[in-house]
């Protein structure tokens, strides 16, 4: 069982001591939408302040039937009584793994908590690489692999999590491999946790956004919750659309048991704020849209510094992360800096710089990595005024604070990948990577087979 704070938590919490110091910080660890209560939301809670009474373990009737319809107007026919509600995603993912039990297959990367929350249930997560690009899904092809051999050793797999879109690399796994995935499942009789808490943030708006459910209603479960799309981290509320059929009626059953025992209901006030939020009035389906944009403009400028400092960076496509690469850079980090892995990396950005992420060996990467995940969301400003103002700017890049933060992370790159003083330069042709390949990384899959052996090798 886990005896450390969250890897995302600790790191908030060193840069809010070395912000109490007066250090300069650049606050990129924590996965925060970093926007201000929406008014109407405000209000909806305080109008139920007097709801003290426990309600249903399931959470009230109003706020199930909402989050049906939200479901529903997804293209995911929803049934109230199949939805579970309760304080936040998080506590309802590992709930339904509890209820599930068994050993859990997780991207590698992915989520510091999904293999955290596994291990907490005295089982180990089972991590299989993504395709490149197709982030928070394991690679379809290595888990028919995987699974068969995993069971030939002892290995009780019941489960994969998936990401749509994907935290930490902030990009979008296609239809295709989601309808991969399906398969395999159904092949290897495995439950679908499908993690959708980012689904109102991809991009594009007109893009097609698939859940596992489209091709797995009976054994897939769907979880989202406000604190992404509205900013509403603190209210801790969250919504399960569990599978169709028998195997949701059961899996009801088993995660009100698992949730009675837990947190017995949502909170009251939070749940009337939550109804009326997951029926989507224009005003906050407005709101979301606008804070898509800026998680968009602010994302894609953070990546466009990574990749101008050398780093492979893929563009980002959802939410508000980015997840460079210094795997090109790695020479010059090592003989400057004494960096040779991704915790060497993250903590010397936060030690001499300021500057919070967190390391790829935190969501599953190998330890010799130099991946970063880079959170953009807490650049908008250190006043709701600053916020408000991001959230309404046609270019929320010239904004000064938002320029100014911009500016800074451009001269820690400068500084930290600059040559070593000691060393001449070289008058032969550079081989630094194209522009393409700075912000499309090469493939990271090995040979079918020899993955196979090497994930069993470190994961079985």
């Amino acid at each position: 069982m886990p005896t450390t704070v969250s890897a995302t938590l600790a790191a908030n919490e060193a840069l809010e001591r070395r912000r109490r110091t007066g250090a300069p910080v650049l606050p990129m660890a924590f996965g925060e939408a970093g926007l201000p209560v929406a008014p109407t939301l405000r209000a909806a809670l305080a109008e139920a302040a007097d709801r003290a009474a426990y309600g249903p373990v399931a959470g009230s009737a109003e706020l199930r039937r909402a989050a049906a319809g939200y479901w529903d107007r997804r293209e995911l026919s929803t049934d109230p009584g199949l939805v579970v509600c309760g304080p936040g995603s998080k506590p309802l993912l590992f709930a339904l793994l509890l209820a599930i039990g068994g050993d859990v297959v997780v991207p590698r990367p992915s989520w510091v908590s999904y293999a955290a929350q596994a291990r907490m249930i005295g089982r180990r997560p089972l991590f299989v690489r993504t395709r490149p690009g197709q982030g928070g899904v394991p690679d379809p092809e290595l888990l028919a692999h995987i699974i068969p051999e995993a069971r030939a050793r002892g290995r009780d797999v019941r489960t994969v999590v998936v990401t749509l879109p994907d935290n930490p690399t902030g990009t979008m796994a296609s239809a295709a491999t989601i309808r991969e995935l399906a398969e395999v499942a159904e092949e290897h009789d495995l439950m679908i946790v499908s993690d959708e808490i980012y689904r109102d943030l991809v991009h594009d708006p007109h893009a097609a956004i698939t859940s596992p459910s489209r091709f797995a209603p009976e054994r897939t479960a769907v979880t989202t919750a406000l604190s992404k799309s509205l900013a509403l981290g603190g209210w801790r509320i969250g919504a399960a659309r569990l599978p169709d059929g028998p195997r949701g009626e059961a899996l009801r059953q088993d995660l009100l048991g698992v949730a009675s025992e837990i947190w017995s209901s949502p909170p009251g006030p939070i749940q009337h704020a939550a109804a009326y939020a997951f029926t989507e009035p224009p005003e906050l389906v407005e709101r979301v849209a606008r804070s898509r944009r800026l998680h968009a403009d602010v994302a894609q400028a953070v990546a466009g510094r990574f990749a101008a400092a050398g780093a492979l960076v893929r563009p980002p496509e959802a939410a508000f992360y980015v997840y460079p690469d210094f795997a090109p850079l790695r020479a010059g980090l090592t003989e400057s800096h004494g960096v040779a892995t991704g915790a060497q990396l993250s903590g010397m950005l936060l030690e001499r710089y300021g500057v919070g992420v967190l390391s790829g060996s935190e969501f599953g990467e190998p330890a010799d990595a130099l991946r970063l995940r880079v959170a953009t969301s807490l650049l908008y400003g250190e006043t709701d005024e600053q916020r408000d103002a991001a959230l309404a700017a046609a270019d929320p890049l010239t904004l000064p604070w938002i320029d100014e933060a911009l500016g800074r992370l451009t001269e820690v790159l400068t500084e930290l990948t600059a040559p070593a003083p000691a060393v001449r330069q070289s008058s032969r042709p550079s081989s630094r990577p194209s522009d393409r390949s700075k912000t499309e990384p090469a493939p990271l899959r090995q040979p079918l087979a020899e993955s196979a052996l090497a994930l069993a090798r470190g994961g079985l």
